[in-house]
């Protein structure tokens, strides 16, 4: 078992010779404009996750997606001759799902956003039904 740093310094250092090679050695017409946006490895520094993201719509994704899995062999030769390890770890390619979880998020908030200033212009001008001070107070029972 490597120690978790260790294993931390490995993915970004995957993360970077994925990305460069991409850029530079990979030739693929159904490669889209993509984005890698993190790595993972297992503590055992067997398997190696990487996430990415695509800019375009879901014809785009799918084909950039079959794209890095025709690719996978030449990544992963590229890693090993790049990394100072014993075994070069698998790659496992996973869309990353932040930009969409963020998209939802800011979705909600707006539409939250809308529905208080409804609620506020609704109670513009509104009044208490029992006045300013509904409870009972000593001062009431004096009286």
């Amino acid at each position: 078992m490597a120690d978790p740093a260790r294993a931390a310094r490995l993915a970004d250092r995957i993360k970077v010779i994925v990305a460069q090679a991409l850029e530079r050695r990979i030739k693929d017409p159904r490669l889209g404009f993509i984005t890698v946006t993190d790595a993972r490895v297992t503590n055992d520094l067997q398997h190696a996750t990487v996430y990415y993201t695509v800019f375009g719509d879901a014809e785009e994704q799918k084909a950039t997606a079959a794209a890095l899995e025709s690719a996978k062999g030449v990544l992963r030769s590229e890693v090993g001759k790049n990394i100072t390890a014993r075994l070069t770890p698998t790659l496992t390619f996973v869309p990353d799902e932040v930009p969409v979880n963020a998209a939802h998020i800011e979705d909600l908030l707006r539409k939250t956003k809308e529905r208080d200033a409804e609620i506020a212009a609704t109670a513009e001008g509104a009044d208490y039904v029992a006045g300013e001070d509904a409870y009972k107070t000593e001062e009431d029972d004096e009286a």
